[in-house]
């Protein structure tokens, strides 16, 4: 366990101004606040803490990093406040220490919710000071160094999270040489096999190439040096995990691998590394298409090298990283190369980090989705998208660069410009040519984006866009237009609940009720009563408190007294029979024989254009299901009852075939008169009703038809959808 003034003096050797006391405090504190805790290793608890300061010191980061690292359990594990460390330590410290304390008593659903959670609270507290994240990946380092005393269904959870989550969450922020050990360790406890046998292959792939590495070291070295750039040359080997990866991606061999070595050249200026790739150019021939430049156009995560690929000798294929050493201390450390010696907890402080680290930007714009609600659920699986994927840069109409991940869309750089523009995209120009709005975008594309007002994104393109600003926004937008269906569906039943009882509406008398009613906004009470989760009459009692009903009845066809008319009050069913039933009629299926009785499942029926089997119950005759229908599980262990049939009708028959819908309608007088109509004008047959009273403002309808086909049937539904009366249409299948 690391002593004391170890802890300071490995601070010391970056920063000769170290708060020695400072440091001091914080160790003796944490060590008694610990007290006998043990690990898991059977270490003592305060290994832990020491062993995350160490790793920051490697970092070389302030003194105030250190010290939260050393106390960063203490709120957690032990019995220390908040208020006892900011009384202490000062509430800089505290603040960093709070952010870091973990929540393990979370009342949600799924352990997927519990992870999101868990990273929404952590990315929250990064949005305070970026520092948090630094110290909970050192956090997370340590544990896996140690996992192997964890047990094994444990080890697996916690690799797993690592593997999917803090590993890409690293190299999203640049920390390049801590996400390799992440992944190497996780993936050696996850993989176990596979890890072995190709650190195995890689460690006899060293001994037989050490001397061509050499070589080429020695070869490019020299080079340089006669062209006057001073170049430090060093050979390198892919980790295990990035082979297997690589493996996994191409469904390659590991002897059909060809870069797994390559080398890394630090020069001094940015044009000296322009100057060494001609220099490699020269030597040694180039392979087409491996040429990067990420210093012009720099990585996200604030990445800058030239990437080249040549063949080398022995004619093998080597892969150049060249690079400053400043690029090289950004490549390695990431934020905390930019954050050394920062305050970055003050306003002035983030801003001048955001301007100076793309990563850090980035890290801004992933908070923005935590400002819409989402469940953590989707927030992992937005941020799970913007870690995980390469990227393609692209260009707007004016010459602004976009980055966005590998396999985007016109859609999501439509999005990465602004949510507006998004939101009104209706088609986009690539290089100048109409495209798709589901286009694969490439390096160097040119998107141009065609819009227009008003216009709502498709649900269905949330499933089809790659980067999470896109999906978040595309659910919210339409979540938002459904909502508006709502509010205007509630607007007319308040509206008429109001003149019903013969008294004024206006928003400005609903606004000033809105407590009694629990909601924020106008639109949020209309949009409850929408779906019925407001009756209208509790709107009007809110505005007016003196007003009351005499009855909650719908009339419901024609005048009282008359043929067809129903009084349905609350909570009761009604159910009625029209005449004209085909039941039992002669139906003409293929693979039937005629004498068979035939008849259709009791739920729902099924109609031409369905895929439909047939099942025999001996005595009874034939059952026919549409091949969707839930009840065939019942049949799932009688094979012997299934029948192959299929519809046999002709092109002139005017056969009616049983199908079933279920309406939810404003309770309005006149609205099954109105329904009926529109079922009439499409030359269908109503067999049969059932209402059940839903709310005091819907009346659910269970209507089973006589329609044609499938096509006839659709027609129904779609104009019973465009009623100003029905708020839902959907077909059972039974």
């Amino acid at each position: 366990m690391m002593r004391q003034y170890e802890l300071v003096e490995r601070v010391r050797k970056y920063n000769p101004n170290v708060d020695e006391d400072l440091l001091n405090r914080a160790y003796v504190y944490a060590m008694k606040a610990h007290g006998a805790q043990k690990r898991a290793s059977g270490d003592p608890y305060f290994s832990h803490p020491l062993e995350v300061a160490a790793i920051l010191t490697d970092l070389k980061l302030d003194d105030a990093t250190i010290v939260a690292a050393v106390l960063h359990d203490t709120i957690e594990d032990t019995s220390t406040t908040r208020e006892e460390i900011d009384r202490l330590f000062g509430a800089q410290i505290g603040k960093l220490v709070d952010g870091l304390t973990k929540i393990d008593k979370l009342d949600l659903v799924s352990k997927q919710a519990r992870q999101g959670e868990n990273f929404r609270k952590l990315l929250l507290a990064v949005a305070e000071d970026v520092r948090v994240l630094l110290v909970k990946l050192a956090d997370r380092l340590h544990n896996m160094r140690t996992l192997h005393f964890v047990p094994i269904e444990k080890r697996t959870r916690i690799a797993q999270e690592t593997l999917d989550i803090y590993a890409p969450l690293a190299g999203r922020i640049g920390m390049q040489r801590l996400r390799e050990e992440l992944e190497g360790l996780a993936f050696r406890h996850l993989s176990p096999e596979a890890y072995q046998t190709i650190e195995e292959r890689l460690h006899d792939l060293r001994a037989k190439n050490g001397r061509i590495i050499k070589r080429i070291e020695e070869e490019l070295t020299t080079e340089f040096a006669e062209r006057g750039i001073e170049a430090a040359v060093t050979g390198r080997q892919k980790t295990p995990y990035s082979v297997w990866r690589k493996m996994e991606r191409k469904s390659v061999s590991f002897e059909q691998l060809s870069d797994i070595f390559g080398f890394r050249i630090i020069v001094g200026e940015v044009e000296d590394c322009y100057r060494a790739l001609g220099v490699a150019h020269t030597k040694w021939p180039s392979v087409p298409g491996r040429f990067k430049d990420y210093i012009s156009t720099p990585k996200q995560n604030d990445y800058r090298s030239l990437h080249t690929t040549v063949i080398g000798p022995g004619h093998q294929r080597v892969e150049l990283q060249i690079r400053t050493a400043q690029m090289h201390e950004i490549a390695r450390f990431g934020i905390a190369a930019h954050a050394l010696y920062k305050d970055a907890t003050g306003k002035e402080g983030r801003e001048d980090l955001a301007k100076e680290s793309r990563a850090y930007r980035w890290l801004q714009e992933t908070l923005d989705l935590l400002a819409h609600g989402d469940s953590p659920e989707e927030f992992l699986e937005h941020t799970r998208l913007e870690l995980f994927q390469d990227q393609v840069f692209c260009f707007t109409p004016k010459g602004g660069l976009i980055a966005l991940p590998r396999g985007a869309t016109p859609i999501d750089f439509a999005y990465a410009v602004h949510t507006k523009l998004g939101n009104s995209a209706v088609g986009a120009k690539i290089n100048g040519r109409v495209a798709p709005m589901l286009s694969h975008l490439q390096n160097g594309d040119e998107v141009e984006i065609i819009r227009a007002e008003g216009h709502i994104p498709p649900a269905a393109w949330e499933a089809a866009v790659a980067t999470g600003k896109a999906r978040a926004a595309i659910r919210r937008a339409t979540r938002e237009a459904v909502r508006k269906q709502y509010a205007g569906l509630g607007r007319q039943i308040v509206e008429r609940a109001f003149a019903r009882a013969n008294r004024a509406y206006a928003d400005e008398k609903l606004k000033g009720v809105l407590p009694r009613l629990a909601r924020n906004s106008v639109d949020d009470v209309l949009a409850a009563v929408g779906r019925g989760e407001i009756y209208s009459g509790d709107v009007v009692k809110a505005v007016y408190p003196d007003f009351s009903e005499e009855r909650k009845t719908a009339q419901i066809g024609a005048g009282p007294g008359e043929p067809g008319w129903f009084d349905v009050k609350a909570n009761t069913n009604l159910v009625f029979k029209v005449p004209g039933s085909n039941e039992g009629s002669a139906i003409p299926i293929r693979g039937l024989r005629g004498d068979v009785p035939v008849r259709f499942a009791e739920k729902g029926g099924a109609v031409p254009g369905d895929r439909i089997v047939g099942i025999l119950t001996p005595g009874e005759g034939i059952t026919i299901y549409p091949i969707q229908s839930p009840s065939l599980t019942n049949f799932d262990d009688q094979p012997d009852r299934w029948l192959d049939v299929r519809w046999d009708l002709d092109e002139e028959s005017r056969e009616f075939f049983p199908a079933r819908l279920v309406v939810m309608a404003v309770n309005e007088p006149g609205a099954l008169g109105a329904l009926a109509t529109v079922i009439g004008e499409t030359g269908a047959n109503i067999d049969n009703i059932a209402f059940t009273a839903h709310s005091p403002d819907f009346r659910e309808m269970t209507i089973d038809l006589e329609v044609a086909d499938l096509k006839h049937l659709s027609g129904i539904v779609s104009r019973l959808r465009a009623s100003a009366l029905v708020s839902k249409v959907e077909r059972v299948i039974g």
